[in-house]
């Protein structure tokens, strides 16, 4: 399975200690070059930045078609680098599954053709899984700890779906 990530569910997730769910969900995770710079290239800590130079599941590729990522910048709004580059290279790669949280971004990929899930989703395969017991704590940590945020309304219909 190819599964290719933006940054926000590997800052997320590794946030509060839960980065090994993408491994234990999808083995490998593969991400293009400008999540990678999101990550490591500033002078903040990111949580994940250590995570992404150094577990060998996590890759980082280099998008083969640029222009795409720039056609994709110029012609829509709101999509950054990071998610332009992480559309691009799941349709390179013919990703099963490409991992996004942006709105903008997830219907952009959705509109390509793309199998799309953010964090939540990731979460919720996680429960069926059986690799976590309950998400509604997962979910409260990351608001809490990763200043994840998520609409109430979402946040019910997450819950309702997990059966919690």
């Amino acid at each position: 399975m190819i599964v290719v990530s933006d940054t926000s569910p590997i800052t997320n997730l590794a946030a509060i200690g839960k980065l090994d769910l993408l491994h234990q969900l999808y083995t490998n995770i593969v991400i293009p070059v400008a999540v990678y710079t999101e990550m490591v290239g500033v002078d903040k800590f990111v949580p994940g930045a250590v995570e992404v130079q150094t577990l060998p599941w996590i890759t980082t590729q280099t998008v083969a078609n640029a222009q795409s990522v720039v056609d994709i910048q110029a012609s829509q709004d709101n999509i950054d680098l990071g998610e332009a580059e992480a559309i691009i290279l799941a349709l390179e790669l013919k990703a099963d599954l490409l991992l996004m949280d942006e709105r903008r971004g997830r219907a952009l990929a959705a509109n390509y053709g793309l199998s799309v899930t953010g964090l939540l989703g990731v979460l919720l395969q996680a429960k069926r899984n059986g690799l976590i017991r309950a998400v509604k704590p997962v979910i409260d940590e990351l608001i809490e700890e990763a200043d994840f945020r998520v609409g109430s309304q979402l946040y019910a219909i997450v819950l309702q779906t997990a059966g919690e």
